[in-house]
C-alpha cells in the first residue's frame, strides 16, 4: 500500500507545471496526463491518508495488545506507546526538514500521543460511542461553510483561488536545499502544531478510533469471520469516496463548469473530497483484506488438491508458511500489509507469486524505513536544489518514476526479508522505544 502513498505524493514534486485552483494537481499534460489526474483526485488524493491513519490505528492497539497479553501492566504498555510517539514525532520533523514537507510520521506521531491517552484504555462501549460522536463532529465541521454559503446563496463563490498552492509547502522548485529546508521544516510543524491538533479537536481521529476497535476484533488477521462488514464496507465506502471525488476531478479536466473558488482549497468541491475521503479509505483497507482472504482460500485449495493428486507412497514436503509478527506500525502502512502477511502462503504457489507476495509482505513489515527511502530517492533527483528531474515530467510520467521508487523499496525489503533482518528506521524505532537491541 506504500505504492499508492508514493503515488499520492508525486504531483508536489512537479514544480515546474501549472496548478489548478486547488493546488493539489497540475493542470498542464496531453490527455494521458489529464487521465492520470483524473484518476488521482477520484481515487488516490485526500483517500490515502485516511487509510493509513486506521491502519496506524490499528496497529497501534495491536501493539498494546501483545503487550498486555505477555503480562505487561496496562499503565506501563500505554506509557511505551506514548513513548513511541513521542520519536515518532521527532522523527517525523527531521524528516520534513531534511526531505519532505508533506511528512506523516511526526503528524500520526501526535494523534497517536493524544488518542492513545485517551481512549487505548477505554472500554468497547465508551470507544464505540466516541466514535460516532467523532464522526458526527467532524462530518458537521465539513459540513458547516458549504452549507451556510448554499443557504446564503454563495456556494460559487465559497473558498479562494487566490491562495497560494500547496504545492508551494512543498518548496521543490527552490534551488537553494537550505531556503527549502525552512519552508519544509515550516510546513512539517503546521502539520504537528496545529493540523493534528485540529484534527483532534474537530472529531477527524475517528479513523484512528475504528482502527482501535477493529483490532479488538482482529479483523483484519481473521477475514474470514468478517465477511459481510468487509463487502459491505469495500463497496459502500469505495462507491462513496469515488463518487465524491468525481465532481472535482471533472471540473479539474474541463468536463464539469464549476468556478475556481469552488475547486480551490476552502471551496465546497474540496470540502465534499474531503468528508468523503475516510469511506474510500476505509473501502480500500476492506478490499485488501477480502483479497487476502480469497487469496489464501484458493492456496488452501490448490494445496488439498495437489496433496489428493499425489501417490499414496509419496511423502509430501512439509508446507511452510510465513506468519509474521503482529504489525507494529512504524508507520501506518506497517500494518496493512502485516494483515496482508497474516495468513499462510504454502509451497503450491507458483515460485514467482510466492516471491511477489513475500516482497510486498517485507515491505509492510519494513514500512518506515521504506516510506522515509521515498523521500530519499524523490527530493534530490526531482527537486530544484537536487538533479531537478521534476521540472521535465508530467503527471503521467511521476507515476511511472514514483512506480519505479516502489520497486526499489520492494527490492531493498525483500533483501532484507531473506537475510531475517528489520529495517535501519524500524531498528532505530525499537532501539529508542526499548533502550536495548532488540
Amino acid at each position: 500500500m506504500l505504492l499508492f502513498i508514493a503515488m499520492s505524493n508525486t504531483a508536489f514534486h512537479l514544480w515546474n507545471s501549472d496548478y489548478g485552483p486547488s493546488g493539489w494537481q497540475p493542470t498542464n499534460g496531453g490527455w494521458l496526463d489529464h487521465t492520470v489526474q483524473f484518476a488521482m483526485i477520484v481515487g488516490l488524493d485526500l483517500r490515502i491518508y485516511p487509510l493509513f491513519a486506521f491502519l496506524f490505528g490499528y496497529g497501534m492497539m495491536q501493539l498494546y495488545l501483545r503487550q498486555t497479553a505477555t503480562g505487561t501492566p496496562e499503565r506501563k504498555a500505554a506509557a511505551l506507546l506514548r513513548k513511541r510517539s513521542l520519536w515518532m514525532i521527532v522523527i517525523g520533523l527531521a524528516h520534513a526538514g531534511l526531505l519532505m514537507a508533506g511528512d506523516i510520521v511526526g503528524y500520526y506521531g501526535l494523534l497517536s500521543l493524544g488518542l492513545g491517552w485517551l481512549f487505548l484504555r477505554r472500554g468497547d462501549r465508551a470507544l464505540k460511542w466516541w466514535i460516532w460522536i467523532s464522526v458526527t463532529v467532524s462530518v458537521a465541521a465539513a459540513a458547516q461553510p458549504v452549507v451556510t454559503a448554499a443557504f446564503q446563496g454563495e456556494l460559487s463563490s465559497l473558498g479562494d483561488a487566490g491562495a497560494d498552492a500547496g504545492s508551494e509547502a512543498y518548496a521543490a522548485g527552490k534551488e537553494s536545499w537550505l531556503a527549502a529546508a525552512g519552508t519544509r521544516m515550516m510546513t512539517g510543524l503546521f502539520l504537528v502544531g496545529a493540523a493534528a491538533p485540529l484534527v483532534l479537536v474537530t472529531g477527524g481521529g475517528f479513523i484512528f478510533l475504528l482502527g482501535f476497535w477493529a483490532a479488538r476484533r482482529r479483523i483484519l488477521e481473521e477475514p474470514g469471520k468478517h465477511l459481510r462488514l468487509l463487502r459491505g464496507t469495500a463497496i459502500i465506502g469505495i462507491a462513496v469516496g469515488w463518487l465524491g471525488g468525481l465532481p472535482a476531478a471533472l471540473a479539474h479536466v474541463g468536463a464539469l463548469d464549476v468556478s475556481a473558488d469552488a475547486q480551490s482549497e476552502t471551496g465546497a468541491l474540496m470540502a465534499l473530497r474531503d468528508v468523503t475521503g475516510s469511506a474510500a479509505g476505509l473501502g480500500y483497507v476492506a478490499l485488501v483484506a477480502l483479497f487476502v482472504h480469497w487469496w489464501t482460500r484458493r492456496q488452501e485449495r490448490r494445496g488439498r488438491r495437489e496433496r489428493q493428486d499425489w501417490p499414496r507412497e509419496a511423502t509430501p514436503g512439509p508446507a511452510t508458511a510465513t506468519t509474521p509478527t503482529p504489525a507494529t506500525a512504524s508507520t501506518a502502512a506497517t500494518a496493512a500489509t502485516a494483515a496482508t502477511a497474516a495468513t499462510p502462503t504454502t509451497t503450491f504457489a507458483s515460485a514467482p507469486v510466492a516471491t511477489a507476495v513475500t516482497a510486498i509482505s517485507a515491505v509492510g513489515k519494513r514500512s518506515l524505513s521504506c516510506y522515509l527511502t521515498h523521500s530519499l530517492l524523490f527530493a534530490p533527483i526531482l527537486a530544484a536544489w537536487g538533479l531537478g528531474l521534476g521540472e521535465h515530467l508530467t503527471s503521467a510520467t511521476m507515476v511511472l518514476f514514483a512506480f519505479g521508487v516502489w520497486l526499489v523499496t520492494v527490492a531493498g525489503a525483500y533483501a532484507l526479508e531473506i537475510r531475517g533482518k528489520r529495517g535501519p528506521a524500524e531498528t532505530l524505532l525499537r532501539r529508542l522505544m526499548y533502550g536495548k537491541r532488540t
